[in-house]
């Protein structure tokens, strides 16, 4: 066997799969916990997204997040989602990428580079626009029983003692991409949104549905699915 030309295909390769670590891992990621008050005590739920800036060749410069919505089991068949998107007239997919990065600076009084975001401890609130779209489901197999909560009065529409208690970002270990599936390796992203909402695995616009029958505004111009999932 000529093994002249093992050495070349060696270093080939490592460059190739280190190139794709640096573009694939994360920048950071950041558990968002969403913490309710109910008649029968506190019902609580987080989530594992991963906050990935762009490097790869196209130049776009394009942040993405990956992760799934959180869905909050409240008890006495009573829900809260809290979304992947946000409302600035429109809904809005891409400030979710920025949620934990706004969340810190606003508890540090100060600005805090997105570079910086993995190296960061401690629970920060999140607040006010930072907040993400809250919706309920009658009927979660339903998506045209979504309806929207306001975070500052849930009893509206969740019924008398359901009161939003606080959100709260914190930042988690990154990993090392692609082995980033628990431990000392890194928090894993947080799946699991399909198997409380089924109809997302459908081929058509129910979540495009579920937005509308939410009265959030913009919801068919968007991808909708990408408000409760993205890879």
């Amino acid at each position: 066997m000529n093994f002249k030309w093992f050495g070349p295909i060696a270093l080939l390769a490592a460059l190739v799969v280190g190139d794709q670590i640096r573009i694939n891992r994360p920048a950071h990621k950041y558990s968002l916990s969403v913490d309710v008050e109910t008649p029968q005590g506190r019902r609580s739920a987080s989530g594992v997204v991963a906050v990935h800036p762009d490097r790869s060749y196209t130049r776009r410069g394009q942040t993405r997040t990956v992760g799934d919505a959180i869905f909050v089991d409240l008890g006495q068949g009573k829900n809260l989602v809290a979304l992947l998107a946000h409302v600035d007239n429109n809904l809005v997919l891409d400030d979710v990428n920025y949620v934990a990065l706004r969340a810190y600076t606003a508890a540090a009084g100060k600005r805090v580079s997105f570079n910086e975001m993995s190296r960061l401890t401690g629970v920060v609130p999140v607040k006010d626009a930072l907040i993400p779209v809250l919706v309920t489901f009658a009927d979660p197999a339903n998506p045209g029983t979504a309806r929207r909560v306001a975070p500052d009065d849930a009893e509206a529409v969740l019924g008398s003692g359901y009161r939003l208690q606080g959100i709260s970002a914190e930042v988690v270990p990154n990993g090392y991409w692609p082995v980033d599936f628990g431990g000392a390796l890194g928090q894993p992203v947080t799946r699991g949104i399909q198997a409380k909402l089924p109809w997302l695995g459908d081929a058509g616009n129910s979540a495009a549905a579920a937005l509308r029958a939410a009265g959030l505004p913009g919801a068919d111009g968007i991808d909708a699915r990408e408000a409760f999932t993205r890879k």
